[in-house]
């Protein structure tokens, strides 16, 4: 019974990790994993829970730093950025008035929601942009008057 109760915490920390950007709660899932099979193989509770303690210490110790430094923007890596991060200094034309709560731009042939990027400036229907950050599915967007990245 203790194996199931592990292997559900193990789940409930994975499914906890897809829902933060940390890597960071799904050490604790490998954890309780190991806690799981620890139970399965007649282990007491105190060896489970120091079986969950190491791995899951080890795992935030060891593995997470290699992680994350393998996780790097490709800015940094020097890579070519692709994805979300090879949107920022792209061109657009606003769609939508934007400005500080609402607007739409289109990113070669794709719309986006779009703000602007100090929440002050407002951009009028055809004014051409330039997308300095997105954050989730929002492009920030400044003056098209710097130069090309």
């Amino acid at each position: 019974m203790e194996a199931v109760l592990w292997i559900v915490l193990a789940v409930a920390l994975a499914i906890g990790e897809a829902f933060t950007a940390t890597i960071l709660i799904i050490f604790f899932a490998a954890g309780a994993a190991a806690a799981a099979l620890a139970a399965a193989l007649g282990a007491p509770l105190l060896l489970q829970v120091i079986v969950f303690a190491l791995v899951s210490g080890l795992s935030v110790t060891a593995v997470r730093p290699v992680i994350m430094r393998h996780a790097r923007p490709a800015l940094e890596t020097g890579d070519t950025p692709f994805g979300i991060e090879a949107m920022e200094g792209q061109h657009g034309t606003v769609l939508e008035d934007v400005n500080a709560d609402h607007g739409q731009i289109r990113i070669e042939g794709e719309i986006w929601q779009a703000r602007s990027f100090d929440g002050r400036e407002t951009f009028t229907v055809g004014q051409r942009v330039r997308v300095v950050k997105v954050r989730g599915a929002t492009a920030l967007v400044w003056h098209d008057d710097l130069p090309d990245v």
